[in-house]
């Protein structure tokens, strides 16, 4: 039984897996019936910060919360203002789709930047030092809850464990959607797989 508390888009999505899951369904059927009504392009953006376990672990509880407050105040602007949905926000991750790759890449030294400014007048511990991952491609929206797909998984590997801080990661879609962004240059990232890292300057 489909849980009471799933919206709509959520409701359907499950539904439909439901049915894949029976025996003798034909689930190249479903499967198109599942993108037809939640297949779109996005451009997706993961973020993390850098060491933030470790400080946590180091200053404490509160330190993290403030943190976590802090980030939100300074970022969260820049993605509305570039016109970025955030579909989730968790501890000090977001995840946030952009239509245009090309908007997601400039919104991504927007927000390094912001970081550095305020990184410069700030002691080391509280200093926001963002990691953040790029993929772009189809995926399944489901309303402003969820999405899923190779990109979003590629992206939050970048920007979750891959990117270092002030790094910004792309997958090879996420560039070849962008394409030349002025200011910045692609360059390959050592250690990240077939992944490109955006040279860009801090201010």
């Amino acid at each position: 039984m489909i849980g009471a508390d799933l919206k709509g888009s959520e409701v359907k999505l499950w539904q439909l897996v439901e049915e894949r899951t029976k025996p003798g369904a034909d689930r190249k059927v479903i499967d198109q019936r599942i993108w037809d009504l939640f297949g779109q392009e996005w451009a997706i953006m993961f973020t993390d910060l850098s060491g933030f376990s470790r400080h946590v672990a180091a200053f404490g509880i509160i330190h993290f919360l403030q943190v976590i407050h802090e980030q939100k105040r300074l970022l969260l602007p820049i993605v509305a203002a570039n016109d970025g949905i955030v579909v989730k926000v968790e501890a000090d991750s977001f995840l946030i789709l952009f239509r245009k790759a090309a908007t997601a890449v400039r919104t991504a030294v927007d927000m390094q930047r912001a970081c550095y400014k305020l990184n410069k007048t700030r002691a080391p511990e509280d200093q926001v030092l963002l990691c953040i991952g790029l993929g772009y491609g189809r995926v399944l929206r489901i309303g402003d809850e969820d999405v899923y797909g190779q990109e979003v998984n590629l992206a939050s590997k970048l920007g979750e464990d891959t990117a270092k801080a002030n790094e910004i990661l792309l997958t090879e879609a996420a560039v070849q959607a962008a394409g030349e962004i002025l200011g910045t240059k692609y360059v390959e990232r050592a250690g990240s797989g077939r992944a490109m890292q955006l040279q860009y300057k801090p201010e």
